[in-house]
């Protein structure tokens, strides 16, 4: 199923990490670090990590921002994208994404109905494409940064994986641009 050729270099990105919630510090995201430690012990690098109320203005902000950071390569947030009335990170990344990945949310909720059965519905995880970033959206439980982490985003986001990563692709994300 996951096929890593070791022939192939492995290639680092820089992934920007963010935490959506109104009630989280850096002294109790379990999440947001589960999520750093894991990119980092894959072999990438945390560019740049925060955390952000729920509110889709300073999401849809902060998403702008590391998009035009030409440093940043992959933004993943946790969190904000339950259907509760303060949950917008959806709603944020629609306003900033120029393609959807659909084949994120539903691997996502496909491999979650495994371990959590039809609650998977709830989950709204989003991933998609702006101005040569990816961006991944994933629910705020530590639980879900694992299975969107251990088994999806690990393999797409390593330069290895075969038969095809996101990583390759990388370098044409902003062919649109180029015209």
């Amino acid at each position: 199923m996951h096929r890593i050729d070791e022939a192939r270099v492995f290639l680092p990105v820089q992934i920007a990490v963010a935490t959506i919630s109104d009630t989280r510090t850096t002294l109790d995201d379990t999440s947001g670090d589960a999520l750093a430690a894991r990119i980092a012990g894959a072999g990438h690098v945390v560019a740049a990590r925060a955390i952000i109320r729920d509110d889709a203005d300073a999401i849809e902000a902060k998403l702008r921002g590391w998009i035009a950071d030409p440093s940043i390569d992959v933004v993943i947030t946790t969190g904000g994208t339950g259907v509760t009335g303060r949950d917008v990170t959806p709603e944020a990344f629609a306003r900033v994404l120029e393609k959807t990945i659909e084949g994120f949310g539903e691997l996502f909720r496909m491999l979650s109905y495994q371990k959590i059965g039809t609650s998977t519905m709830q989950s709204r995880a989003v991933g998609g494409v702006a101005n040569g970033t990816y961006l991944f959206a994933l629910p705020g439980s530590t639980g879900a940064v694992k299975d969107g982490w251990d088994d999806i985003l690990r393999y797409q986001l390593d330069s290895r994986h075969r038969p095809c990563n996101l990583v390759e692709l990388m370098p044409r994300l902003k062919e649109h641009l180029a015209s």
